[in-house]
């Protein structure tokens, strides 16, 4: 466990390029990551002896293991067996005494008793059959006063749940999916899409005319455009558009979206544009397919990709893409789960693909499906050998911690959760480790808390008697920043009339607080630092306080000179430095609190940043107001003006810098021209 431990604290940064393997880090980098799954084989119609498929649009894979197949542009319905064999072949039916055929079918369903469900989209309507193929009934287009004038129903997507409630999704339909009772009549709406708007657009529309409103674009739901059912009635769905905040969705038979996002990032694909890509934008689901122990899978249509997450929304693995290759996609259309294989529908491309887990997905799997099942010691082996083949991993990290956690080793498990940057089971289990800590040496804890009490009343006394004798009457220059923090108008008063303020002391402020944010930024418990270690850069620190003080202190300098200041420049920086005492007083205090607290006690934490930065301003208020004697009114104003101040100042830097650069790549290229001229 231990070289487990260590080979994820060593494990090199790496970065993937859009074609290769990767999963998403905590800090949205894209790292390198072994293919969880392999094409075993791809399957033609022409393989099959049925023909070629043309356009296949739907698949569906029964408990039983039978494969059905929407043949779109053949206008029949596929059935295969475990072993992707031909069963039977349905392109008619008897209806009546009539025979009766599909149009362009772009859905298929089959229940646990075999009846088949058929989106025949073309004839607008759904045909259920028995599980011999005889008709049982057809369920027309629906007629209700729920319905908006002018729709055009075409089912494209068909499920039923166990009380044979159908629920239907039909193209252009943005209200949510259609909902049948199990007579077949049409009862509703469900889970219809949140309207995305912009602001600036909804605004406009408040102030235009009734003309121009018809003519601007409409807010209205996205649509949904394929939709799974599993064994406990909850549905997954996808939706068209990209873009969408919730592109999946797990459903109650209600509406309502529980589907759980607790993972780095939710579940949405690839989690923003791939600046190395030649397909930019984020994914496009066209389909989605429940596993085991609440796994599902995602098949991202735009760059043909498969994206499967665990039951909380962690990303486990990603595979597939666009290509002519086996194992690759044209235009993936469906995927189901066969066993532990993956069959992906290729429309473009008239096939399927049957995808095979690797060893890594086999492991990845395994570790799911035993902690789920309670084997928390077979789940914790399952990912120790998944971390051996992939470091970079953090979710089998966390993995490691839960099944710890368990066992009841909550200090062992704090240090995997914290590899797996899941601050709210690290919190947990450090909860978990402070109570027995708590309960293990509760009289030794007892006895530091009451000598801790007594050192600080001694020494207070102690200062107190020194005070009185006069023995700090020679350090008063160091206690008067002390004295400013806690009286701002008697200390800013003898800083300027009565000369008690330092210059060196107000620098030594500002480089003891660019240390102690160095410390607060690297050393604040885990649970509310969310600061990448490999970005951490000590010269930021300066640029990030140094520069702003300088500029305070010039911008403020520059414009009170325009307006009867009479504060001069070195009564600024000692302001402005003495001003920043509260960061140095609380900072220290802070980190060393923010190591001992859980997420959940951390507000008191932020709530000291909040009094700190109060502090500051109100300091820096004071302060500009007595140095420069100026009104309240007045020094609200001036203090405004020298942000502005400091914004035109860092403009005119940038654009000075951008013009030297231009120069200097100027005179480098002429200079080059010049000296291939000459030779």
């Amino acid at each position: 466990m231990l070289v487990v431990l260590l080979t994820g604290i060593f494990a090199p940064a790496a970065f993937a390029s859009e074609d290769d393997g990767y999963n998403y880090s905590y800090w949205g980098e894209a790292v390198p990551a072994p293919d969880p799954y392999r094409a075993e084989r791809v399957v033609y119609g022409k393989d099959l002896g049925i023909g070629p498929m043309s356009a296949p649009q739907d698949l569906y894979i029964s408990e039983a293991g039978l494969v059905y197949i929407a043949d779109t542009g053949n206008s029949r319905i596929i059935v295969l067996n475990k072993k992707l064999q031909v069963e039977r072949v349905i392109d008619g039916f008897d209806n009546g005494s009539n025979h009766d055929a599909f149009n362009q079918p772009e859905g298929v369903f089959a229940d646990a008793d075999g009846r088949l469900f058929v989106a025949d989209t073309q004839n607008r309507r759904i045909v259920e059959l028995a599980a011999d193929g005889a008709l049982t009934r057809i369920i027309a287009e629906p007629k209700s006063s729920l319905i908006r004038e002018g729709f055009q129903y075409a089912p494209i997507k068909v499920v039923a749940d166990k009380a044979q409630r159908l629920y239907v999704i039909s193209r252009g339909s943005y209200e949510g999916i259609m909902e049948f009772d199990s007579g077949g009549a049409f009862s509703g709406f469900v889970g219809t899409n949140r309207v995305k708007f912009n602001p600036m657009d909804l605004f406009w529309k408040r102030i235009s005319t009734k003309k121009q409103r018809d003519q601007m674009e409409q807010f209205i739901p996205l649509e949904f455009n394929n939709i799974a059912i599993d064994t406990d009635g909850f549905m997954y769905t996808t939706t068209v558009e990209e873009n969408s905040s919730r592109p999946i969705k797990k459903l109650n038979p209600s509406g309502v979206d529980i589907l759980r996002s607790e993972g780095y990032f939710p579940p949405k694909g690839d989690i923003r544009t791939l600046d190395t890509g030649s397909i930019p934008g984020s994914s496009i689901f066209a389909d989605v397919t429940q596993d085991v122990s609440g796994m599902y899978s995602a098949l991202d249509s735009k760059r043909g990709r498969i994206f499967t997450y665990d039951k909380d929304g962690n990303l486990l693995y990603m595979f597939g893409g666009l290509g002519a290759e086996q194992g690759k996609f044209r235009s993936p259309a469906a995927i189901g789960m066969l066993g532990e294989q993956v069959i992906v529908l290729d429309k473009d491309n008239n096939r399927l693909t049957v995808l095979e887990p690797t060893r890594y997905g086999s492991l990845i799997r395994e570790a799911v499906v035993s902690l789920d099942n309670g084997k928390v010691d077979q789940s914790s082996e399952a990912w120790g050998k998944v971390l051996q083949l992939n470091s970079n991993f953090e979710v089998a990290y966390i993995g490691i911690g839960k099944s710890l956690m368990k066992q009841g080793d909550n200090k062992a498990a704090m240090e995997y959760f914290k590899l797996g940057n899941n601050r709210e089971k690290y919190s947990e289990a450090f909860k978990r480790y402070r109570k027995q800590i708590v309960m293990d040496h509760f009289g030794t804890i007892v006895l530091c808390i009451a000598a801790a009490v007594g050192l600080a009343y001694a020494g207070t006394r102690f200062a107190r008697r020194r005070a009185a004798s006069g023995y700090y009457s020679e350090i008063g220059a160091l206690k008067n920043p002390f004295y400013t923090m806690i009286h701002p108008f008697n200390g800013f008063w003898e800083m300027k009339f009565e000369r008690k303020g330092r210059i060196k002391i107000a620098v030594g402020i500002v480089l003891l607080l660019v240390l102690l944010t160095i410390i607060k930024r690297q050393y604040s418990g885990f649970v509310v630092n969310f600061n990448n270690p490999a970005a951490l850069n000590s010269i930021n620190e300066l640029k990030y306080i140094l520069l702003p003080f300088l500029l305070w202190c010039v911008a403020n300098w520059s414009l009170t000179t325009l307006m009867d200041g009479e504060g001069k420049f070195k009564e600024i920086v000692m302001a402005a430095g003495y001003s920043l005492m509260p960061f140095v007083v609380i900072y220290l205090p802070q980190t060393l609190y923010s190591n001992v607290i859980t997420k959940d006690e951390s507000s008191f934490y932020y709530l000291l940043d909040t009094v700190a930065i109060v502090w500051f301003i109100a300091l820096l208020f004071v302060g500009t107001m007595t140095v420069h004697q100026y009104t309240a009114g007045k020094t609200v104003v001036t203090m405004l003006l020298t942000l502005l101040v400091i914004g035109i100042m860092l403009f005119l830097g940038v654009l000075f810098f951008s013009m030297l650069q231009q120069m200097i790549s100027f005179a480098v290229s002429f200079y080059q021209e010049m000296s291939f001229r000459i030779q």
